[in-house]
């Protein structure tokens, strides 16, 4: 049997989760912001004679070499390659932005609540059903309360500390890919917690 305080530290693990869901529906390394320029449907082409001959160096000499065309003064006119070469549209970059900004806080408490609820229901598991603990590392910890917290605030932290430290390096993506992968892990250590008793 599930005791009343342990039931409603459940339902408030998950209805957290299920508010920042609802709360964030895209997240911003996946849309453009707003102030970024719209990419032109247009193809950019460029001639050969145009790029830097370290690029197509073979294209780049006969198109210039083969200047038999002349233009309205009678000078020889550069000749233009008659294949043109289509420039690549570049991609969206990832952009620079404070952390802590609204994502990552939001990223960040939704990681520190299913960490909350992990160990809510593992101590639950651990101190009254006499269940055993399947990490290696948190078993370590289990032993205790106080030695339970520590592991699961160190997991946040760690969290945190992972984020920031891909935010220095310049990976936004990455920064914001480690407080998701931890949210899925703490979610699925919860919901298996919970139904294997």
């Amino acid at each position: 049997m599930t005791s009343q305080p342990l039931r409603k530290s459940i339902l408030s693990a998950f209805a957290s989760f299920a508010l920042f869901v609802a709360a964030v529906p895209a997240l911003p390394a996946q849309e453009a912001p707003p102030d970024a320029p719209v990419p032109s449907t247009q193809p950019v082409i460029a001639s050969a004679s145009s790029l830097p001959p370290a690029v197509f160096p073979s294209v780049v000499s006969s198109a210039t070499s083969s200047s038999s065309a002349l233009n309205s003064s009678g000078a020889a006119a550069p000749a233009i390659a008659s294949t043109s070469l289509v420039a690549p549209s570049p991609g969206v970059a990832e952009r620079p932005h404070r952390f802590f900004d609204k994502w990552n806080i939001a990223l960040f408490t939704g990681s520190a609540a299913l960490d909350g609820a992990d160990f809510a229901v593992t101590r639950s598991n651990l101190q009254t059903t006499g269940g055993k603990e399947l990490n290696p590392i948190v078993r370590m910890f289990g032993h205790s309360t106080a030695g339970l917290a520590l592991n699961f605030a160190g997991e946040a932290a760690g969290t945190v500390g992972l984020s920031y430290f891909f935010h220095k390096t310049g990976h936004y993506r990455l920064e914001r890919a480690v407080s998701l992968v931890n949210i899925g892990g703490s979610g699925a250590a919860v919901a298996y917690s919970s139904t294997h008793r």
